[in-house]
Parts: structure tokens; C-alpha cells; sequence
């Protein structure tokens, strides 16, 4: 009979490999974030204390220029009412949210508030969270 102990063997998980595959979906995710809302362009909104939020809307984007666009396709004041109506296909309770930048003059957003009403749907604007 064999009495002898053997010695025994420790064994070894390799977490090198794992550093990277973290930082890479730490990576993933940062840019994901980032792509979140795609029918926004980014503007500097104004800030308020307010905190609505619509799950589903159609986005009127006003850039400095006072250039308008719908979600991302760009539009001129006289095509804004039509096409409003098309993304609407007749429904009132879908709401349009107003993203204009903070130098667009008001004249602007007022304009899209009108068509909204002549639509009677609720015309929403997007700001900024106050700190």
C-alpha cells in the first residue's frame, strides 16, 4: 500500500484576458449612451426646474440660424404645417417637442406653438435640468 501523501496542485484562474473585455464593453456602453436619442440634435436648451417627459413625439428641431428641421430632415417654415400633418396621420395625442437652441430667436418657437394649436396638438419645449 501507498501511504505517501501526495503533494497537491493549486489551481489558477487567468483574468488577464478579462481587463480587456471590460474595458471594451465599458467602451460599448459609453457609446451607446451616447446614441441614445438620435431624433435630437444637439443644442444648448434652456435650463428649468421642470420634468416632463414624452415617451413618443415628433421633434421640431430650431437651430441658431433658425433653420428647422423634423427629427433630423430639414424643413422650411411654409412645408412645417404639411409635414407635421404627415407625422401625425391625424392623431392629437401624439405631442411635438420643440428643441430650439438658446439664441433662436422666439419669434421661431412661437411659430411652431402656432401650427400646434392650429392642429390642437400639445406643443411641448425641451430644456436643460437645472443644477
Amino acid at each position: 500500500m501507498n501511504l505517501k501523501r501526495r503533494p497537491r496542485t493549486t489551481s489558477e484562474v487567468s483574468t488577464s484576458a478579462m481587463n480587456d473585455i471590460m474595458f471594451f464593453l465599458l467602451l460599448f456602453f459609453l457609446i451607446a449612451s451616447t446614441l441614445a436619442n438620435p431624433n435630437i440634435i444637439k443644442m444648448a436648451t434652456p435650463r428649468s426646474n421642470n420634468k416632463i417627459v414624452t415617451p413618443k413625439s415628433i421633434v421640431v428641431n430650431i437651430d441658431e440660424k433658425g433653420s428647422f428641421f423634423i427629427n433630423h430632415d430639414p424643413v422650411t417654415l411654409d412645408q412645417l404645417p404639411s409635414e407635421l400633418q404627415k407625422r401625425l396621420n391625424g392623431s392629437t395625442d401624439t405631442p411635438i417637442l420643440v428643441n430650439a437652441d438658446k439664441s433662436t430667436a422666439w419669434e421661431n418657437i412661437v411659430k411652431v406653438m402656432n401650427i400646434g394649436k392650429q392642429m390642437n396638438v400639445k406643443v411641448l419645449a425641451a430644456t436643460t435640468p437645472e443644477k
